[in-house]
């Protein structure tokens, strides 16, 4: 396993809770959009068993063609020591990553794609429409549902609706109008549906797609292959008439 070891060059605020650190690509890294990576402080290694407590599994919010490495993460008042220790950090300060992979990548199958994210989530599917956004080619169009109950929503820039490029984006700050906007999305039962989120959110997502008669295999998630089971495998429970 190769650990590389790369610093801070930037600090962006997204909103007061929410912050994106910007990492020098070290030579030889690679990834695409849908990435995540392990993502750990200084001293993770320095004992005879890693500290996992300065280790964690975070989605990669750019494309390698911004030229840094995104890691976009909600920091509270009251949080970790992971959190704490890396609010602590500042531009020049290293950072470690390693085991980088893609999950999620962007499908091009001639079908309509929706994205559901709570969130901080939405940060694994900016690369996505980035991505979508240089090339639309065998994409149909690109819909993405954000909830945020803290309304602070983030990327507002680039989860813009343009219907010129066929992409639409939608932020609520309730569940309620959440999962009604996922069921009336679910009226296409051809589309791909990716869901990025917390294990109880997409198992939430998961229950409403079933329901509404869209398959697992329709369904993508930011998870490795033998996790899929746990989410996807299920039967739906017969409803009383």
């Amino acid at each position: 396993m190769q650990i590389y070891w790369t610093k801070i060059n930037r600090i962006i605020e997204e909103t007061p809770e929410v912050k994106t650190y910007l990492l020098d690509c070290p030579e030889g890294f690679t990834w695409e959009e849908g990435s995540h990576t392990h993502f750990a402080l200084e001293g993770f290694n320095a004992g005879d068993k890693p500290n996992r407590s300065l280790i964690r599994h975070m989605s990669i919010s750019t494309l390698p063609n911004e030229n840094s490495i995104g890691i976009t993460t909600r920091i509270r008042e009251k949080c970790s020591e992971f959190k704490m220790t890396l609010r602590s950090l500042g531009v020049g300060d290293e950072v470690a990553i390693f085991k980088t992979h893609s999950n999620v990548p962007l499908k091009r199958e001639e079908k309509n794609v929706y994205l559901l994210s709570s969130g901080v989530g939405l940060a694994t599917f900016r690369p996505l429409v980035l991505e979508y956004f240089n090339s639309a080619q065998h994409v149909n169009l690109m819909h993405s549902l954000n909830i945020d109950s803290s309304k602070d929503f983030l990327f507002t820039t680039i989860f813009e609706s343009a219907p010129d490029k066929k992409f639409t984006s939608q932020f609520v700050d309730n569940r309620k109008d959440y999962y009604e906007e996922v069921k009336n999305l679910a009226a296409d039962k051809e589309g791909l549906f990716y869901v990025v989120g917390s294990d109880e959110f997409l198992l939430q997502n998961i229950e409403v797609l079933r329901e509404q008669g869209i398959k697992p295999e329709q369904i993508m998630l930011d998870k490795r292959e033998q996790q899929l089971p746990d989410f996807l495998s299920f039967d739906l429970p017969i409803k009383a008439r």
